[in-house]
């Protein structure tokens, strides 16, 4: 005797109908999200990311210092003292409300034979502006440094370290290069004299930047110490322009410049 198979029921097919539609709904999710995962990785590939010169690939114990000046100038003027008590020539990074500001300072840090080097108009986040509008800070401040000392600056250091591919390619494009800094001296949260000599000094190799604020609480008692204990180290002091290495270059994913022949390692 052959079992009859009853007939599905309405409510039956409509649970079988249900739980198929939802499997391939789950399916068409899974496929399109490793789909769209499968193109934003190729476009992240496809995209290099351009990066400043953090430091440079040097082995002859050459350093330079620089300083960024966007509001007050009151320690200025004893800085640029304690700088030639040393011997020492640096990049002051300027802000374009600052040079116009102090007017004085600008002309009396080139006079010294310190470098200039553009540190914006305004002292915006360089990110989250057009390409005009990245334009517009370099070339105003780069205008009054140069009305004021009849010399255009070549370097460019994005207010707050904050750049973006667009900053980069366009501030190269308009005859800068961009530099950022591989030892920070954070002199910037004002810790005291003793942390702000060893932050500097500590570990610091052939080829770094390092970057100070001309304003910092701490900046009149320490840097003596640090410029002396650089100099006891063994290393040449230049300015950034100086230590920046001639001809074609190329800057690896830790931003270390390189010649260009040099075969850079991936990480």
């Amino acid at each position: 005797m052959i079992k009859q198979i009853p007939p599905a029921t309405p409510q039956k097919e409509k649970t079988r109908w249900t739980a198929g539609a939802l499997s391939a709904i789950v399916l068409f999710c899974a496929l399109s999200c490793i789909y769209i995962s499968g193109v934003r990785s190729a476009e992240v590939v496809a995209r290099k990311r351009e990066l400043p010169v953090y430091c440079v690939a040097r082995n002859d114990n050459v350093i330079a210092i620089s300083f960024d000046a966007a509001w007050g100038g009151d320690q200025t003027q004893r800085i640029l003292d304690i700088l030639d008590e040393y011997g020492v020539k640096t990049t002051f990074f300027l802000v374009d409300i600052w040079t116009q500001r102090f007017p004085d300072l600008v002309r009396e840090i080139a006079d010294r034979g310190h470098e200039i080097g553009n540190h914006s108009t305004s002292h915006p986040q360089m990110s989250k502006l057009s390409r005009e509008q990245i334009l517009h800070e370099l070339t105003v401040m780069s205008d009054e440094a140069e009305k004021i000392t009849g010399v255009r600056p070549t370097l460019f250091r994005p207010p707050y370290g904050d750049y973006d591919n667009e900053v980069v390619l366009t501030a190269r494009e308009a005859g800068y290069e961009v530099i950022q800094w591989s030892v920070d001296s954070l002199d910037w949260k004002n810790r005291g004299v003793k942390e702000l000599i060893e932050k500097s000094t500590r570990n610091v190799k052939s080829g770094d930047i390092i970057l100070f604020h001309n304003d910092s609480k701490y900046i009149l008692d320490a840097l003596p110490a640090i410029l002396k204990s650089y100099q006891e180290q063994g290393f040449k002091i230049v300015p950034i322009s100086q230590i920046l290495l001639p001809g074609k270059t190329t800057i690896d994913v830790q931003g270390r410049q390189h010649p260009a022949a040099t075969t850079v390692p991936e990480v």
